[in-house]
């Protein structure tokens, strides 16, 4: 027999696809490019320091602990497979979203 509560205590992983910009002036999203969000890092691409500033950005962004994110594919590429545990793949792509803060109008019309 099956036992409903084995559903409950699955962890709940997101996995995402990351393209990244390095030594920018501050770690921030830039947009989404089809199933790709494109993330520019503030760190330098030295002694994995772009990818500790990516995983502790997204640990906050996500409200994870840092140890629930972690770098599945492309440690050493600019394109990444990320898994965070611990959020559903609709909060994880609101949060993204959110992180951009209000829209702001350029007066173009």
């Amino acid at each position: 027999m099956y036992d409903e509560s084995l559903l409950l205590m699955t962890k709940l992983r997101t996995r995402i696809m990351l393209k990244i910009r390095v030594g920018a002036k501050k770690t921030a999203f830039a947009g989404k490019l089809g199933d790709v969000w494109k993330l520019s890092v503030a760190a330098p691409p030295v002694d994995g320091k772009a990818n500790d500033a990516l995983m502790k950005f997204l640990a906050k962004l996500a409200r994870r602990p840092i140890g629930a994110v972690r770098i599945v594919s492309g440690f050493t590429s600019p394109l990444k497979t990320v898994e965070v545990e611990g959020i559903d793949s609709q909060s994880l792509d609101r949060a993204i979203l959110e992180s951009h803060g209000p829209e702001t109008h350029t007066g173009i019309t």
